[in-house]
């Protein structure tokens, strides 16, 4: 198994960086680099190596922090899930900018959990923000989710290794990358967030006007919903055998622009 052990947020960020290219090396293991969010900086630690590829923070990451700044009503009165939270700097960007009630969420792995511990300490979130480890396809740990607010970046990957050339300043960079999970993870993943997206409970009672915000002029948002972003690099092929994969099972995918989309409950799983 190859893992990339390098940051691709980096390598994207050509123009406008968003990390400034300091990196502390803390052991072996791990990386700490100072990455540019809006208006904010944040020092995230990242696994060297991970083998269930949570280690790094990657492009979509900050395509989808500008989004939600550019969209910041989207946040208001919300309470929020991340999954795939990796390095949890997403969450620690939304806690710190909004003070968002945001939970992260990735495999039942302790070493992943100890990391954004540590992440939300490094960035002055004491106490950390609440974690649930959970592995897509298995039984919810929660039987009443009470998150109306779904969101993931980057969780979409390959199947093959493929290649990748960056162009960064003068250099030219050429990777081969391989993922550690192929699309036979899609239908885990779709398991998991139906189960989020039918079993919502809210926890207080919300105004009809709270639980449908124009996103655009034929786009609603409501109450729960998945909102995901995305700049891997993955065939067009796996790309709609997720969303496929969606629609069998009842929900419905609108693409928001910006590689950013809605999935909701269709009307027949309201």
């Amino acid at each position: 198994m190859d893992i990339a052990l390098f940051s691709p947020a980096s390598l994207f960020a050509a123009d406008g960086d968003s990390s400034d290219g300091e990196t502390t090396e803390t052991s072996q293991s791990f990386v700490e680099r100072n990455h540019q969010f809006p208006g904010i900086e944040l020092q995230i630690r990242e696994f060297g190596f991970h083998q269930l590829n949570a280690n790094l923070l990657w492009p979509g990451t900050f395509a989808f922090a500008d989004w939600l700044v550019q969209h910041r009503h989207l946040l208001e009165r919300r309470r929020c899930l991340e999954i795939g939270s990796g390095t949890g700097a997403l969450a620690i960007f939304l806690k710190k900018e909004f003070n968002l009630d945001i939970t992260t969420s990735d495999y039942n792995d302790q070493d992943i959990e100890d990391n954004i511990v540590h992440n939300c300490i490094a960035n002055e979130i004491i106490p950390a923000l609440p974690h649930i480890k959970h592995t897509w396809g298995d039984e919810f740990p929660i039987a009443e989710p009470d998150w109306d607010l779904i969101i993931a970046s980057d969780i979409l990957l390959c199947k093959y290794p493929f290649p990748i050339l960056f162009y960064r300043k003068t250099i030219h960079i050429h990777f081969y990358i391989r993922f550690f999970a192929d699309v036979k993870q899609y239908p885990n993943l779709i398991k998991s967030l139906t189960f989020l997206l039918k079993t919502y409970k809210p926890t207080k009672a919300i105004c009809s006007t709270e639980c449908k915000l124009n996103v655009g002029a034929d786009t609603e948002l409501p109450r729960p919903v998945f909102l995901m972003s995305w700049r891997r690099r993955i065939g067009k092929d796996d790309e709609s055998l997720f969303f496929t994969g969606c629609e069998e099972a009842g929900l419905q995918v609108n693409h928001l622009g910006n590689r950013v989309y809605c999935i909701k409950l269709g009307e027949n799983n309201l």
